[in-house]
């Protein structure tokens, strides 16, 4: 069994011999193949060169057709007539409503506060003369008793005082009268002693009484001096417990702490049974009537009406304070420039005073409003829509045939929307206001105001 095995594997292993086979001949299929599309490729060319021949006689022997006429578009446009006149155009700038008038009372004189108005606080509206705090009276009406008593007392004593100089005048009258009587007797004795009537010792003893005399008038007009000396210094006490009773009535008055003025409270620091000092700060108010705005001019502004009028003080301005949608309108004057020049803020600080009346919501320090101030004055110049003003000085007139002109203008300022321009135009003119991209000498536009139906395929409407 196993040798029949082997031999079968030694014959599946013996080598293969194959016969030569004879090389093929060229199939006569292949020809036909190349014929086939030979064929194909002619029969291609004259489908196309048919399609070409049948387009071309179609385009030779097409009708015809009227060609549609040409027509010049128009641009349907703004127009704007110009007036020449004396245009003011306006600054508009924006400003801080600031108080006029502001004042910090302080109590005059220290005590405790007995009472304090009911609208003393944070925005309370008090009138001129209205109490608003109290300090107890009672020490300070003591002093001006004792005032009054101190110089009662002075007066009484200046009275006496007074008599004393009279009583004093009298005795130099009197003692004038006894001297010049002494040295009559004098004379007469002397008289007598030449001629041997009298000793010499009787002129001795005229002398002596004349010199006692003499002494006695000296002594009467020393004592005359010191009493007017004392006169004259209890005149100077009198004025001085004058003064002191004046400063007792003022300190007792000023226990009272009274409005100067309208005002309404910014902030207040007063309450009953407070003890104050003098000069402690009770309340700061503001003036209700006499509010301001502050507002900066650039230099060129600020040049431009100085140089116009030679100040900028009295100059009108009107105010914008918006709240919610609809703006507050204000009247302002314009009082004072301001000190010094605003460099961080690059112009000049200006003031205005606020004109507001009763029937106005009244304005508050700190509000953000916008200031319009007329600006300087241009004669003989137009106003146009800032859209007509074409770069490098340019504007376009519409003629009567509705084609544009390009005039030369020089722009002189800014108004709102509108600009002062001087040159080359003519009063009555009609100017272009819209922007046109194309505008140009010549062009062809169609005013709004005589535009009847527009033909959307003829007509081209520039945009603002």
């Amino acid at each position: 069994m196993l040798q029949s095995v082997e031999q079968s594997d030694s014959e599946k292993k013996a080598p293969v011999e194959y016969a030569e086979m004879p090389a093929p001949k060229p199939s006569v299929g292949r020809a036909k193949l190349i014929a086939k599309a030979i064929l194909q490729a002619v029969l291609a060319f004259l489908v196309l060169f048919a399609a070409f021949k049948g387009m071309n006689y179609l385009v030779n022997t097409k009708p015809e057709v009227a060609k549609r006429p040409v027509t010049e578009k128009s641009y349907a446009v703004e127009t704007a007539t110009i007036v020449q006149g004396d245009y003011t155009p306006s600054i508009s700038v924006y400003g801080e409503v600031t108080a006029g008038r502001q004042v910090d009372l302080r109590a005059l004189v220290a005590g405790e506060i007995v009472a304090v108005n009911d609208e003393l606080k944070a925005g309370g509206i008090v009138a001129k003369g209205d109490v608003l705090v109290s300090i107890d009276r009672f020490e300070y009406e003591g002093a001006l008793t004792e005032a009054k008593a101190n110089l009662a007392e002075a007066k009484a004593g200046q009275v006496e005082n007074r008599g004393r100089v009279e009583l004093e005048k009298a005795n130099v009258v009197r003692a004038r009268e006894q001297l010049e009587f002494a040295q009559k007797d004098l004379e007469r004795a002397q008289d007598l002693l030449e001629r041997g009537s009298v000793t010499e010792r009787t002129v001795d003893e005229r002398n002596l009484l004349v010199s006692q005399r003499q002494q006695s008038l000296e002594q009467r007009l020393n004592t005359l001096a010191l009493e007017e000396a004392k006169v004259e210094q209890q005149e100077a006490v009198i004025e001085r417990l004058e003064w002191r009773l004046e400063d007792a009535v003022r300190k007792l008055a000023n226990t009272v702490l009274k409005a100067p003025f309208d005002a309404i409270v910014r902030s207040e620091a007063a309450q009953v049974g407070r003890l104050t000092s003098a000069n402690d700060v009770v309340a700061s108010i503001y003036s209700s009537d006499e509010l301001e705005v502050r507002f900066t001019l650039s230099d060129n502004q600020y040049g431009r009406l100085v140089a116009e009028s030679g100040t900028v003080v009295g100059r009108q301005a009107e105010l914008e304070w918006f709240l919610g949608n609809q703006p507050l309108l204000y009247t302002a004057e314009i009082d004072r420039v301001g000190a010094d020049v605003a460099s961080t803020r690059g112009g000049v600080d200006v003031f205005a005073m606020i004109d507001v009346t009763p029937q106005q919501t009244p304005l508050r320090p700190g509000a953000f409003v916008e200031v319009t101030v007329p600006d300087q004055t241009y004669s003989g110049s137009f106003r146009i829509p800032e859209a007509a003003f074409y770069g490098e000085g340019k504007v376009y007139v519409v003629d009567a045939e509705n084609r544009l002109v390009e005039r030369r203008v020089k722009a002189l300022a800014f108004d709102s929307g509108f600009i002062l321009v001087q040159g080359d135009l003519s009063d009555g003119e009609t100017v272009l206001a819209t922007r046109v991209p194309e505008a140009g000498e010549g062009l062809l536009v169609r005013p709004l105001e005589s535009q009847g139906t527009a033909d959307s395929s003829q007509t081209d409407t520039a945009n603002n």
